[in-house]
């Protein structure tokens, strides 16, 4: 694979940014770096709950269990920087989309979100689950899916490189 000169620039949302979204930062990364992907990824939550709050110690033990380390800290969607700076912005369920798209207000913004359903195929599940009143199943089940989500994503964002040449 040649290296290409973009960065892709990807953002994953989810509510409170203890669980999902950082789960799916850790994940995308390890998959990305071993297909040799230049990435830039973060995540954030669409409340500003946690703010300032690593993951939730639970995801971060499943995660570890699984060989991913989750590191980033609690922060809210920004609005006014956010849209901006990343190139895909994926939210974790219905509700984070639509809060998502309220605050698109551009055609280009909009097009920016594109719902984590697009990348679990096998599945047929339409969001990643909110694991946070659940017990450790709800973990595991939520980092099956962001696993086989960054696969697909992973692919995605090889073609998108390779449409724009990788120098967008």
């Amino acid at each position: 694979m040649t290296p290409n000169t973009k960065i892709y620039r990807v953002l994953f949302v989810c509510l409170g940014n203890i669980c999902r979204s950082p789960a799916a930062e850790a994940i995308f990364k390890a998959y990305a770096e071993k297909a040799g992907l230049r990435v830039d990824v973060d995540s954030a939550g669409t409340s500003g709950w946690h703010e300032g709050e690593m993951a939730d110690q639970r995801m971060r033990s499943t995660a570890s269990e699984r060989g991913y380390n989750i590191t980033s800290i609690s922060r809210p969607f920004d609005r006014n920087k956010d849209f901006d700076r990343f190139d895909l912005i994926v939210p974790m369920d219905g509700q984070n989309y639509a809060d998502l798209r309220d605050l698109a207000q551009t055609r280009e913004e909009v097009d920016k979100i594109q719902n984590i359903s697009q990348f679990i195929q096998s599945t047929g599940d339409t969001y990643i689950p909110d694991p946070y009143y659940g017990g450790k199943t709800g973990f595991h089940r939520v980092i099956d899916l962001l696993e086989e989500a960054s696969a697909q994503l992973v692919s995605y964002v090889e073609t998108k490189l390779k449409l724009d040449g990788g120098k967008t």
